[in-house]
């Protein structure tokens, strides 16, 4: 979803970009690459001169229970590819000035209602010490010069694949349910404003390390399910229970659905960013109408 919509981005300035794809290429557009490989791009010079990088691969944290074979699947998704992009960028004649790589704001770890910046240490648990891992991947282009930016991504609410779309099949059917107590903080964005955030870090030299692509209001997790049926016209009034989310999904449960984060995207803000979509309500409507 994310790749997409930054792709569509450049390609309406008339920007144009190379993408790396892992199966054979469909037009010169397009590189084959296999970031699991020592060598995971046959002929890197197609990369040299290249103005920038952004690498935003990564396993789906909440396509399957945590089982160990997909928390190892989930770590090279991330830091493996991460790892072997930077130093193949590092290693170029002419390397980009700029990377930006995909993090999550999962490298917070479960802080209840604290409110967390870039500033905020880092979390516990799988999914932050996953992120720690994920952002430290990309060293190798950082000590090679290249300006580093981690875009600590929270839940992304657009059409298409992404978290929205999972969320709407029962609140479709008036089966809307508020999890646990419905306290816990989500840190949310409108998919243009993370498609707008990216082509602003792009373009602002000054902005490095951590990056929090998040709304500046969060919403409670009873917010974001009152705001959600509203928009659908469609009740929701139930809760799920906490154990029955833990027999369902696991470690993931705790992690990723019942974790309160509640971020604000600092370095944005004091960078002059301007959000197209401030409030919880506009960004829903925005993305149920494309």
């Amino acid at each position: 979803m994310l790749g997409g919509a930054v792709r569509r981005a450049f390609s309406s300035k008339k920007t144009p970009s190379l993408q790396l794809v892992r199966r054979k290429p469909a037009d010169a557009g397009e590189l084959e690459w296999d970031p699991m490989a020592d060598q995971a791009v046959a002929d890197s010079s197609r990369l040299e001169g290249a103005r920038a990088a952004i690498h935003l691969s990564g396993a789906n944290v909440a396509a399957h229970r945590w089982t160990e074979s997909y928390q190892r699947e989930m770590i090279a998704s991330r830091v493996d590819s991460t790892q072997r992009l930077a130093t193949m960028l590092a290693g170029l004649h002419h390397p980009p000035k700029t990377l930006l790589v995909a993090s999550a704001i999962g490298i917070y770890g479960d802080r209840g209602d604290e409110v967390l910046d870039e500033t905020a240490q880092a979390g516990k648990g799988f999914l932050a010490s996953l992120c720690r891992a994920w952002e430290h991947a990309s060293d190798a282009a950082e000590k090679a010069g290249i300006r580093v930016v981690h875009l600590r991504f929270g839940v992304v609410l657009g059409p298409g694949e992404g978290a929205l779309k999972q969320m709407l099949p029962p609140f479709r059917m008036g089966l809307g349910a508020r999890i646990g107590t419905g306290c816990q903080w989500i840190s949310w964005i409108a998919l243009q404003d993370v498609v707008a955030a990216v082509l602003f870090a792009l373009e602002l030299p000054e902005i490095s390390g951590p990056l929090n692509v998040t709304a500046p209001n969060p919403v409670t997790n009873a917010e974001f399910t009152r705001a959600l049926g509203l928009q659908l016209r469609k009740p929701a009034s139930l809760a799920i229970p906490p154990f029955a989310l833990r027999l369902m999904f696991g470690k993931m449960a705790d992690e990723a659905l019942l974790a309160s984060i509640r971020v604000m995207p600092r370095k944005l803000m004091e960078a002059g960013f301007q959000f197209g979509c401030s409030t919880v309500d506009q960004a829903l409507a925005t993305a149920l109408k494309s």
